[in-house]
């Protein structure tokens, strides 16, 4: 079975999308910023990363920056999932290494397309 770990440190995002991810047939882990998730990373590389990018301690953008470079990092297939609608924004997280991008708010139909897009599914 694939893993994802979802990035964002919305408890109740987390939970929605760790429930689509279950019925993707996915392992869903959860991380609350992006120093808890490099941490993750290192321990245990997941195949996919749904990640936000306003957090606090570390943002979606500065951890993707980070694993990219780490040991591995270039495996996981990324989405950033975020409320950052402008051009620039998502024009600046798939220059850092995102595979796609979905605005929030989301939905099973949404993160099951962009997954498939990504190649994952």
């Amino acid at each position: 079975m694939k893993t994802c770990l979802i990035v964002d440190d919305s408890k109740m995002i987390r939970r929605v999308a760790g429930r689509i991810l279950k019925d993707l047939k996915f392992n869903a882990r959860e991380a609350a910023n992006g120093s808890e998730a490099l941490t993750a990373c290192e321990n245990d590389m997941p195949d996919a990363i749904l990640l936000d990018w306003n957090m606090p301690v570390m943002d979606g953008i500065n951890f993707l920056k980070t694993l990219r470079d780490v040991p591995g990092g270039e495996r996981p297939v990324v989405v950033f999932c975020s409320a950052e609608r402008s051009v620039e924004k998502i024009t600046q997280a798939l220059e850092a290494g995102a595979d796609e991008y979905i605005m929030k708010p989301f939905d099973s139909d949404i993160i099951e397309s962009k997954f498939i897009e990504a190649g994952i599914l």
